[in-house]
């Protein structure tokens, strides 16, 4: 049992939407192809946004009151596309929204990154350290998909999603179990200012069943049984790919939401995205058991069980 509660979440998506008709027409693809192959049915690119601003914005969003910018003793940002090495995106936060000093991270761990910022700042807050932790997830896929690419091309997205993780008076259930696999990490790269490449068919492979196989361990640390979970907030990689693990957990679809139709693959920011959007919709309830599950590049694959 731990100490910790997320007590607000915000979210950014750009304004440009990027149909499916307009993509199958420039790659030549046959009408519906991209929705069947998916589940994507359209995504959202910026214009002349940076990666910076985006991050500031989602920020902005979450209407932090002056009290909790003082006591925010950490920020990490969760990215694959970060422009620059330095200053980081979390330093760009911090001047911006004149949050006091404190710990500023920018961390590289694939699409499960926010899963990993995450856990990372639970343990910055259960040892005393920090008060307050703010934690953003953000990638511009845009700029870094080969438009000719029919794997990545149809998938890929831009956003934004936060959290504002703090110490709870009462006790909540907190698990985790993060690991990562770098023996077949060549199946998704991104290289330095060059295009995202991914082998499509062993991403899959590796997505329906690492994935799963980490859940099941989470729940067997916790020692919580799966009907005791109400959601699974997973990354929105491909639809597909959230049935074929729904499958394999045996557990019903509508208990894992999704929002990739709307929205698209937004790497570090689709967790952060869902979660925001479910809490807007009332759909989680202070003592609702959740999981939230990131995987992908580096073949990381991190879970959490967290008491809402």
């Amino acid at each position: 049992m731990n100490n910790i509660k997320i007590t607000k979440t915000s979210s950014y998506l750009p304004k440009e939407i990027i149909t499916n008709e307009y993509l199958e027409k420039k790659l030549n693809l046959e009408k519906g192809y991209i929705e069947k192959r998916s589940g994507i049915q359209e995504r959202r690119y910026v214009k002349n946004e940076t990666i910076e601003e985006i991050a500031i914005e989602v920020t902005k969003n979450m209407k932090l009151t002056q009290e909790e910018k003082d006591q925010i003793g950490i920020v990490i940002v969760a990215t694959t596309t970060t422009n620059n090495l330095m200053p980081g995106i979390a330093n760009h936060i911090q001047k911006t929204l004149n949050i006091e000093p404190c710990i500023c991270l920018d961390i590289l761990a694939g699409c499960s990154g926010f899963i990993n910022a995450m856990d990372i700042a639970k343990l910055y807050i259960e040892s005393g350290k920090v008060e307050k932790a703010l934690i953003i997830g953000v990638d511009i896929l845009s700029k870094y998909t080969n438009e000719k690419d029919v794997n990545t091309a149809i998938l890929l997205s831009d956003g934004a999603g936060a959290v504002l993780l703090e110490k709870s008076n009462e006790e909540k259930e907190y698990m985790s179990y993060i690991v990562a696999d770098g023996r077949n990490n060549e199946m998704l790269t991104c290289k330095s200012n060059q295009k995202i490449e991914m082998d499509g068919k062993e991403v899959y492979k590796y997505a329906v069943t690492v994935p799963t196989q980490n859940v099941k361990k989470l729940l067997d640390k916790s020692n919580e049984d799966i009907s005791n979970i109400k959601y699974f907030i997973m990354h929105q990689s491909n639809k597909k790919i959230l049935k074929g693990i729904a499958t394999r957990l045996s557990i019903k679809e509508n208990r894992i939401y999704t929002n990739i139709e709307k929205v698209g693959n937004t790497f570090c920011a689709s967790i952060p995205i869902v979660l925001d959007e479910m809490i807007k919709k009332e759909l989680l309830e202070r003592g609702d058991k959740i999981v939230l599950l990131g995987y992908g590049g580096g073949m990381n694959t991190g879970s959490i069980l967290i008491e809402f």
